[in-house]
């Protein structure tokens, strides 16, 4: 028990103290988690048993609601046409997330989690490249939703 609370209250500590950057892997890497989750329910035959669909659901929809914290921390104003081109991609994975949740489509559902982990690569790259600065000076967002 007291395990658990040292490692929420650790986990906390470095969610409040991660710059931007940070922050945005953290998010992209419990997306994908969840996606991981949401694969791993497939029986050998690809379809979810009846047992599965709920835990299957959950997982899409807080991969969804990751997605929009992604989108509303995007800086449309100074980001420019990459910021744009992020939320075209982040409300296309909303979208075919919403359809996967109906269609139960593994396929498209890998396809997706793909796109996500090379994004997340290109995210980590560009975090391990930008100089770093004194956490406390960035703004951090809300990762709990």
């Amino acid at each position: 028990m007291a395990y658990t609370q040292a490692y929420t209250a650790y986990k906390a500590t470095g969610v409040k103290t991660a710059s931007q950057g940070k922050l945005i892997i953290m998010l992209y890497e419990e997306a994908l988690r969840r996606m991981d989750a949401a694969i791993a329910l497939y029986n050998p035959q690809d379809k979810l048993d009846a047992s599965s669909i709920e835990k299957y659901n959950n997982s899409l929809v807080k991969t969804q609601e990751i997605i929009t914290e992604l989108m509303v921390s995007l800086n449309m104003e100074q980001g420019g046409e990459i910021a744009q081109n992020l939320m075209a991609l982040y409300s296309f994975f909303n979208r075919e997330l919403l359809d996967i949740c109906i269609t139960h489509d593994k396929a498209k559902l890998v396809s997706i989690r793909t796109m996500m982990h090379e994004l997340h690569s290109s995210w980590a790259v560009a975090v391990a490249e930008t100089p770093t600065t004194d956490a406390a000076a960035h703004t951090a967002i809300d990762i709990n939703g």
